[in-house]
């Protein structure tokens, strides 16, 4: 711990860092490749596994079955549609089976075949059909809930840091971190719910709150920025990432060790549901988040203001100046080894004369 802590405080100070603004083609090539990967492979299996509350369904809720066995439900559904039953075993010992939407006769039939497979009541078996109307709903509430949440924080953070070039960074992270979580529900197939819709939006607010922190530093670190400081603009935004380092850390952590504690919890002890769902969601997001903040958003920042002609020419006038001290400095240690060289010349006894 004591180690950690003196990492921090050399990190604060300047002691030590990590290139992450020097380094920033290497952040945005990896960034790039994991979005191209998000994008691709949706694309390649057809789209994303949505729930059944997106594309509407049957679903039958089985209590106290005499077996946990999936074949017999997929089985039975397989008379009443091509598509396979999606079948879990849920935590309290029970069994949900969802189907594409089948008519009310089916329906019935259906329930009754879940019945006699699972030695159960008829009455234990819960029928529930979800239409695709309530999914499109959803959608389309969650994508005018993601417009103007993106459009309240670009203008907020616009005025508050005085800046456009500030916000366009921090979309682009939370851009990112959506991209990508989405593309690991992609990979894995894992079902997007209207629970894990939630968690993707919770994660905006997280990774936007990690990157304000930030830009706050970076802030406050360039207000006495000018051709006389000692460090160029994208040093003074690699010292704020590195300041904040220590702190990102932590509070990733924090978040992730409860949220890692619900996700085993709702995964693993209380079967797949609406706590595994969000718990998923928000465990991926505020990982990835974390590190859009340290390797996309600050130097792209960095890289944005870099390009500006004033700021251009200041970094050029501090490197100029750096450039000057350093002959200076090594001038001055040439001399000074003349010097004592000279001295040690000088300092030496002369040589005894022969006997003729």
């Amino acid at each position: 711990m004591s180690k950690f802590q003196t990492l921090g405080n050399d990190l604060y100070t300047g002691e030590r860092s990590f290139d992450f603004v020097g380094r920033r083609k290497i952040w945005f090539s990896i960034a790039g490749i994991a979005v191209l990967i998000s994008i691709l492979v949706p694309i390649l299996r057809g789209g994303l596994e949505l729930g059944i509350e997106f594309t509407g369904g049957s679903e039958f809720l089985i209590s106290q079955p005499a077996s946990d066995e999936q074949e017999p439900a997929i089985a039975a559904a397989a008379e009443f549609t091509p598509t396979p039953a999606k079948v879990a075993v849920l935590g309290d010992g029970g069994i949900r089976v969802q189907t594409d939407s089948l008519s009310e006769d089916a329906n019935t039939e259906l329930r009754a075949q879940l019945a006699e497979a699972y030695s159960v009541p008829i009455e234990d078996v819960n029928l529930s059909t979800i239409g695709p109307s309530w999914g499109q709903d959803i959608t389309r509430q969650m994508v005018i809930g993601l417009g103007v949440f993106v459009a309240i924080a670009a203008i907020l953070m616009s005025l508050y840091f005085r800046t456009w070039k500030m916000s366009i960074a921090a979309l682009v992270a939370l851009a990112h971190d959506l991209v990508v979580t989405a593309g690991v529900y992609a990979v894995t197939g894992v079902e997007v719910t209207p629970a894990a819709v939630i968690g993707f939006l919770t994660i905006l607010g997280y990774s936007l709150y990690d990157t304000v922190v930030v830009f706050d530093k970076i802030r406050e670190n360039a207000e006495d920025y000018n051709a006389e400081s000692s460090r160029t603009f994208g040093e003074l935004v690699n010292l704020a990432i590195n300041q904040t380092l220590v702190r990102s850390i932590n509070t990733s952590v924090v978040a992730l060790l409860p949220v890692g504690a619900i996700l085993f919890i709702g995964a693993f002890l209380m079967g797949a549901g609406t706590l595994r769902d969000i718990a998923l969601a928000l465990f991926i997001g505020i990982f990835v988040g974390a590190l859009s903040t340290i390797f996309v958003a600050g130097p792209l920042y960095a890289a944005l203001r870099s390009r500006e002609p004033e700021i251009a020419r200041t970094d050029r006038r501090i490197l100029a100046a750096r450039a000057r001290t350093l002959k200076e400095r090594e001038d001055s240690a040439d001399d000074d080894e003349d010097t004592e060289e000279a001295q040690a010349e000088e300092s030496e006894p002369a040589p005894k004369a022969s006997a003729s």
